[in-house]
């Protein structure tokens, strides 16, 4: 059965981000044929949807409008609204991000529709989407279905799908005006604090390396961010190691941190607690050093160490620098 999409691409600083091109490309997958429609808001907008297009959308409709270059929840929800009831697609899809959130959730009310949040998977059954996403902090995973609200509102998970390759496909841009007007939106943007600029993004790297309790305090991050920055990954930690004051709130994976899913996740001195677990058990390959061996995390790791991390980390950096050539 075919389903009608339009999913909206997220932008920052006249770019498009990765987790909205997955989010695309699952898109055009379960759309089955169907139509797949690109919204894209704000600065650079046409040559985002250009790529959109490029990477999967059949059409985009798009408003490079001054209001609409600082992402405020007010205009970005007022206009996928009106575009979602001129459309009329079976599903609105976006990635869950923080900003994919807050578009989801004020779509959703205002079409006065279910939502999916968080997606890890989309199947279609007797011609019903169903979506699978975790729940209980990622202990067990719900399958789950709008039965009859349209159009059904999904977010999908971060790194959960493949990155669609580009084809050089074209297609129709449509232009359109913006809702609200700027004197109609509550919200301003005054400016953007950056943190760990130039550092690799906790939430798109495709290996971390994190802390935790076990590395003693703050210069036991030490060796931890070494290997990270060896195998070109970014620094996690656990909750312990940030409220310890050990690093900054920026680098916490868990359930009051970042969810992150990368290909390889090394926990160093971390016990495993359910609230890490939920941030981190989608990681493709998990790798566990610890010195207790009853630890939580080795029940979720495919490999384990018991050791000292102090001498087991710097010994991995070092063969690791030798393979890589560094």
């Amino acid at each position: 059965m075919t389903h009608n999409i339009l999913v909206w691409i997220e932008t920052f600083n006249g770019a498009g981000v990765s987790i909205s091109y997955e989010c695309l490309g699952e898109a055009k997958r379960v759309a089955n044929g169907g139509a797949v429609t690109a919204a894209v808001f704000g600065q650079n907008a046409a040559a985002i949807a250009a790529e959109a297009i490029s990477l999967g959308a059949d059409k985009a409709i798009v408003c490079d409008d001054a209001t609409l270059n600082d992402f405020r929840p007010e205009p970005y929800i007022a206009l996928l609204t009106k575009i979602a009831q001129d459309v009329k697609p079976e599903v609105v899809m976006a990635g869950a991000s923080a900003r994919g959130r807050d578009v989801s959730s004020g779509l959703a009310v205002e079409l006065e529709t279910g939502t999916i949040a968080d997606c890890t998977a989309l199947e279609e059954q007797d011609g019903q989407l169903i979506a699978t996403r975790p729940v209980y902090a990622g202990k067990l995973l719900a399958n789950v279905i709008v039965p009859a609200r349209r159009p059904i509102v999904i977010t999908t998970r971060s790194r959960a799908f493949p990155m669609p390759e580009a084809t050089g496909k074209t297609g129709e841009v449509v232009a359109v005006a913006p809702v609200l007007s700027e004197d109609q939106i509550a919200s301003k943007v005054t400016g953007f604090a950056v943190e760990g600029d130039g550092e690799v993004s906790l939430t798109d790297a495709r290996i971390i390396v994190s802390g935790g309790r076990g590395v003693g305090g703050p210069d036991g991050f030490k060796p931890v961010a070494e290997l990270a920055k060896t195998l070109g990954g970014a620094m996690g930690a656990s909750r312990a190691a940030v409220d310890a004051g050990w690093i900054p709130y920026k680098n916490q994976v868990g359930q009051t941190g970042k969810t992150v899913s990368p290909d390889l996740y090394i926990a160093c001195g971390i016990s495993g607690a359910i609230q890490h677990q939920a941030g981190m058990r989608s990681a493709k390959v998990i790798v566990a050093i610890n010195k207790d061996a009853d630890a939580p995390i080795f029940k979720l790791a495919r490999y384990g160490v018991v050791g000292d991390l102090f001498q087991i980390v710097p010994a991995l950096e070092a063969e690791f620098k030798k393979r890589l050539g560094k």
